[in-house]
Formats: structure tokens, sequence, C-alpha cells
């Protein structure tokens, strides 16, 4: 009996454990929900010739009236969604939560018009079964990205989505065009905004199955952009040829794709999201880590971007290129890949855009809250015990 009495006034009374509880559950409560809506509640959407925008465009070479209105777009990259060969199931749960945390309270809080993911959407898709991408990989990213149906929602092609080029074969071409509704060169317009969504891993120029129909798409849509502009005059021979051509606004295109364009390295690339030193001087491999650089020539003098954005680095870098055209390539939007992913927010209209950049929560500052809030509440209980206890033997003596 006196044994049972002392256990009983060693432990917490019910008060101290329900504070305890409160206090766990407040901690959990705002490192898995709050600290999400206090970073994006920060990010807001650049305007048009706002300064301050990490970027803003004009239009190259058309016309500058235009009766659209901006469209609010966001970009991410790099998800890397883990299959069942790679990765621990709590690494899995964490990073997913974390991205789909940041997706849906991104789009409960700016209300985008679309988002696009610049490849690696999957992390195993170059390896995994048809079972496993249909039952398991399509339902998890449904649900993670679940959205709206009036918000427009695009996957551009990456390595690890199809294989890299070596390794693709049809059956994983096929099925992932199909899951979202892909070709070689996909184009979706908007309010009067053109983006190509292009299968880099496509761009090897090596006569390959994807790689022809690549290039053969990337011609006739070059073909299409020129007829999309003013010819002038009377009915002549270029609007007789441009009569079958594909329909598309006058407005330069927005290129989007997995692989950057041909760069030698991340030696110029600054900023909080920029590659390490250890990693920024590294010689980047063409048609590995980069496009090569005749195939970023064609796509330059072919499309004719306003812009471009890339990703696969998992590091931000932004690159002006010798004819002017100006590239963002996007950081992971994944805990797996850096401690600090973002998200690209633009303001798009026909006649120019705007761009600035949204950090998320730091993975290492919610695992640092995590650490000090259980210490403190150790502390915190271990002295209420002893605040118990000696009440507990002042009454013995």
């Amino acid at each position: 009996m006196l044994l049972w009495r002392q256990v009983r006034w060693m432990m917490l009374s019910r008060r101290h454990l329900a504070i305890l509880c409160v206090g766990l559950a407040s901690v959990f409560l705002y490192s898995e929900y709050v600290i999400y809506y206090i970073a994006i509640w920060q990010c807001s959407w650049p305007h048009l010739g706002l300064e301050g925008a990490a970027s803003v465009g004009p239009q190259k070479g058309r016309d500058s009236t235009s009766p659209h209105q901006p469209i609010r777009v966001m970009f991410l990259a790099d998800t890397h969604l883990l299959g069942s060969r790679l990765g621990h199931w709590f690494d899995r749960l964490r990073r997913e939560w974390q991205m789909e945390r940041s997706f849906q309270t991104a789009v409960s809080v700016h209300q985008p018009h679309a988002v696009f993911v610049l490849g690696d959407l999957l992390d195993e898709g170059k390896w995994c079964s048809d079972k496993e991408f249909w039952e398991q990989y399509l339902v998890r990213s449904r649900r993670m990205f679940h959205h709206n149906a009036d918000l427009q929602f695009h996957v551009v092609v990456g390595n690890h989505d199809i294989g890299f080029h070596y390794d693709v074969t049809r059956q994983k071409l096929n099925r992932f065009q199909k899951a979202f509704n892909l070709s070689a060169v996909t184009t979706v317009t908007i309010e009067g905004n053109t983006f190509l969504l292009v299968n880099s891993v496509a761009l090897d120029e090596d006569g390959c199955f994807m790689c022809a129909a690549a290039e053969d798409q990337l011609k006739d849509i070059s073909f299409s952009l020129n007829c999309s502009r003013d010819l002038g005059g009377e009915e002549n021979d270029g609007k007789m040829q441009c009569r079958n051509a594909q329909k598309l606004p006058n407005t330069a295109p927005i290129l989007l794709m997995h692989y950057p364009l041909y760069r030698n390295s991340d030696a110029n690339c600054t900023g909080p999201d920029s590659a390490p030193d250890s990693e920024k001087y590294t010689t980047f491999k063409a048609r590995y880590d980069v496009v090569s650089k005749s195939a970023s020539q064609k796509l330059l003098w072919w499309l004719q971007p306003r812009l471009v954005l890339t990703a696969h680095i998992h590091h931000g870098c932004v690159v002006h290129h010798p004819d002017g055209t100006l590239e963002h390539t996007l950081p992971s939007f994944s805990w797996r890949n850096r401690n600090n992913p973002s998200f690209l927010m633009a303001s798009i209209h026909p006649t120019g855009y705007s761009l600035t950049k949204c950090f998320l929560p730091e993975e290492s500052s919610v695992i640092v809250l995590y650490v000090i809030s259980i210490l403190l509440m150790l502390i915190w209980t271990c002295s209420k015990v002893r605040q118990r206890r000696r009440v507990f033997l002042s009454k013995l003596m």
C-alpha cells in the first residue's frame, strides 16, 4: 500500500497530464499545419511591372494590346514520390505529407488558375510495374495534388517518370503520357498565353522512336507559331500555307521542360536555393544533366520563347541566354531533396509576365522546433514530478 501511494504521488496529476497533452497537440498542430500557412501567407502574386518581383519580361516582338486578363500560375518541380524500392516508409510518409500540405495550403491561400509540375513527379516511374503505376502512384499523386475542377493541373515528363533516354520503352512512355494527357510536345493555351510542355528526355537527336516524334512535333509547332504572327497584306502564299496550321495565340510561348537548356555548370547561379559550392562548379553532362547545345539552340530558334522554365538539378538558377531569353531553373519541391524547398508564382499576360519565388518551411526548423518543445516538456514534467515527490516525502515525515 505504501509503495502504491509513493508511485501515485510521483505520477503527474490529471491536470498536469492534460496540460502536457495540450502542449504536445499544439506543437504537432503548429508544425504540421499552421507553419505552412505562416510561410505561404507571406508570399503574394507579383504584379506586372512591379519593382521587386524576381523578373519582369516583355513580350517578344508582338502586339502589346490584348483583351486578356493576367493569369495566376504556380510552377513546382521534382516532387519525386517514392515507390516500393527506395526510401523508408517513414521517409515517404514525412516528405509526402510536407508536399501535400504545402500544395493544398498554397492552392487554398493563393487560388491559382493553373499549376505546372516540371517533371519528376514520380521517383521510380522508370522502374515500377504497370500495376504499381496505375494502382499506387497515380492514386497517391491525385490525392496529394487534389484540386477543384476549375484549376488546370499539368505535368511535364521527367527522367524519373519514364527513365533516362537509354532506358525509355514505349510502354513506360505511353502509360505516363496517357495518365497525364501528354505528347512529345504538348500545347496548353490559357487566356491568350501559350505554354509548350516538351519531353526533354526525347531531345537526344539520335532518331530514336520518341526523339524523331519530338523533332517532328517541334517543327510543326514552330510553323504554327510563325503562322500565328501577323503576316500582313492581302491573301498570299504564306497565308495559304498556314490554313492547315494549328491555331495559336499571337504571343511568344513559354517553354516548360524538365532538363535545363545547355549550360556548362551552375557557377554563375546565386541565391539561397542555388547549388552548394561543392556542386556549383561541377561540369554538367549534356543529355544527362542538361539538354545538348545543339538541341538548346534549336529550341530557342524554332520556338523563340519569351521565358523558359526548367528543373532536374534540384537547385535554383537564373540564366540569361545569348539571344536574351530568360531561363529559370526551379529547385525541388520536396524536403527529401533540399532543406528549403520552394515554388514559383507567376502573373502572366500575353504582353508580359512577372515572377516571384515562395519558400516553404525549412525541414531543419521543424526538427529544431520538435526537439526544443519535447525537451522543454520533459524538463517541465520532471520538475512537476520532483515537486510532487517532495510533497509526498514531507507528509511521511
